[in-house]
């Protein structure tokens, strides 16, 4: 469980964080989204108790494991000793800790750099790295923010199945990033970010009612219509019993989650 309220942070004359508010219940993953300098990466770190609000509460039950945006790896020790050193801070020993370090390594397609220095890994690897080192100990509370920038398919492919997995074990998850279909794939509700507060929340699906989608009819000859609605089958019915002329394809697009950022930019 995660629960953020009234969220204050400044840094000098500027604020960071300005009244944030963000629930999350256990089983849940809430993707966080909103432009540079929303105040993501500042909520990440009160929450990981690397900084304090000027004012709120922020409340997190169990143990915290934390992907941050920028790599922090140590490049002259192996992925196994990064896992072994992120483990035993969680409270993992011997057996256990052995155990804990061949599953994630598994899960996040590391098991053949186990013995591998961290700073010889492609940087797909070492995203993996990182990311395991949040998830080895299987906290109770996941931090994960823009964990796969940059990264490959593979990459990605196997973090958001690891990711989706806990969640189903009832952790909690935060999972900030710019890469909007992620959240479809992890069925997350969204938190959307804007001058350092949450401004819009919910499911994807309560959050995307009402927003205009699109009509694309293309006639004979290559011209095309092309209708923003809020009801796009209703709307292609009415275009279809208005043409004279026959139809070469017809394309649907309803609204999406980067229609939803584009739509929330504009909220003051």
């Amino acid at each position: 469980m995660l629960k953020a309220t009234g969220l204050v942070k400044r840094f000098h004359e500027v604020t960071a964080l300005d009244g944030f508010c963000l629930d999350v219940a256990p089983g849940e993953i809430a993707g966080l989204v909103g432009h540079n300098g929303a105040g993501k990466t500042t909520f990440f770190e009160i929450a990981s108790g690397l900084l304090s609000p000027e004012s709120g509460n922020i409340a997190v039950k169990g143990q915290v494991g934390v992907a941050p945006q920028q790599l922090a790896l140590y490049p002259s020790v192996t992925v196994r000793e990064t896992l072994r050193f992120f483990g035993g801070l969680a409270g993992l020993r011997r057996a256990a800790l052995k155990q804990a370090i061949d599953r994630v390594a598994e899960e996040l397609l590391l098991t053949g750099e186990l013995d591998r220095r961290v700073g010889i890994l492609s940087g797909g690897q070492q995203r993996r790295t990182q990311a395991a080192t949040a998830l080895v100990a299987d906290p109770a509370v996941l931090l994960l923010d823009e964990p796969t920038v940059g990264a490959d398919p593979e990459t990605r492919a196997a973090l958001l199945a690891a990711v989706r997995r806990r969640a189903k074990n009832g952790a909690t998850v935060v999972y900030a990033t710019h890469y909007l279909p992620e959240l479809a794939e992890l069925g997350a509700t969204i938190a959307v970010a804007k001058n350092g507060r949450v401004i819009a929340r919910g499911t994807g699906e309560e959050l995307l009612k009402g927003l205009p989608g699109e009509v694309r009819v293309t006639l004979d000859g290559d011209e095309e219509l092309a209708v923003t609605t809020a009801d796009p089958t209703a709307t292609l019915a009415e275009l279809l019993r208005g043409l004279d002329r026959p139809v070469r394809a017809i394309d649907i697009r309803q609204p999406s989650l980067d229609d939803l950022y584009k739509e929330l930019s504009h909220v003051a």
